[in-house]
């Protein structure tokens, strides 16, 4: 009998075990790399552009093995189910951009213009990841903490913070105050959208967090701060890239690289830890 009961869980946990290690594995892998070229002072080599291909795997593979998670949750038939699916999605999308990226360094050879196709299916990895948070919510409580005085607070307070965080670091800092729109209507719609969509995420993510803590017990605890985490991460980044595009000082496979290979490894950890029915 308790055999029975527990056994398939154990062997799930195990399952997941693997998955995770492999991915971790990965991250370390590519974190090496990354300190082989920041060593070497390598810039626009095969070496860099093989990494920004390599660490793009990452969040494709993890989308991947996230949507056989959400089929465990029956995709659209449970909360979380429908969470792993768009987060996964973003992570699919996000990973498919990074190879389109890697195909104009190796096959094209040309600088990348801005806006590109990469740019196409990043951006669509920000209402993907969003629509996921919002399921997510669902099943960690998040709902419950609405009704709370301090649940209201934080929906006053933590977009206020965020918008302010995000206009000083990506207009104040990055821009030198000064944020003028191109006439090209595809050129200014990411200049907005990629600020635009990290605040979103970022707030959204933060609330699920402020409103959920009292019910994040047992499994959902760890995965819902990985994934925070990671929109984190993937906010520096993008602030990051910002910043060294607007100087001048990027390259693949720099500092700002690593921050993405960081932060894309923490959804798909958080995408990956969800991968059990209990």
């Amino acid at each position: 009998m308790e055999c029975r009961l527990y056994c398939p869980v154990f062997l799930n946990t195990m399952k997941l075990s693997k998955t995770t290690a492999a991915f971790a594995g990965f991250y370390v892998l590519l974190v090496l790399w990354w300190v082989f070229i920041f060593v070497t002072k390598m810039q626009n080599t095969f070496q860099n552009y093989a990494f920004a291909f390599a660490y793009g795997l990452l969040p494709l593979f993890g989308g991947i093995t996230g949507m056989m998670g959400a089929k465990k949750w029956g995709f659209f038939k449970s909360a979380v189910g429908k969470a792993l699916v768009f987060m996964s999605l973003g992570l699919i999308t996000w990973g498919i951009g990074e190879m389109i990226w890697s195909y104009y360094n190796f096959a094209l050879q040309v600088e990348i213009p801005y806006p590109s196709w990469p740019d196409a299916f990043f951006i669509v990895s920000w209402p993907l990841w969003s629509i996921g948070v919002y399921f997510l919510s669902f099943a960690t409580g998040a709902h419950f903490g609405l009704k709370t005085k301090a649940g209201k607070m934080l929906i006053l307070v933590v977009p206020i913070l965020a918008v302010a965080a995000s206009y000083y670091l990506l207009i104040t800092v990055a821009r030198g105050g000064e944020f003028v729109l191109s006439d090209e209507a595809f050129k200014a719609f990411f200049d907005l959208a990629y600020p635009i969509g990290d605040v979103v995420i970022l707030t959204l993510a933060s609330l699920m967090y402020g409103l959920s803590f009292k019910y994040l017990g047992g499994r959902f605890k760890w995965p819902v701060l990985i994934f925070l985490l990671g929109f984190v991460a993937n906010y520096v980044a993008d602030f990051s890239f910002s910043y060294t595009t607007t100087v001048g000082t990027f390259y693949n496979g720099n500092w700002v690289d690593l921050s993405f290979t960081t932060a894309m490894f923490l959804m798909v950890l958080g995408v990956n830890s969800m991968d059990m029915k209990g």
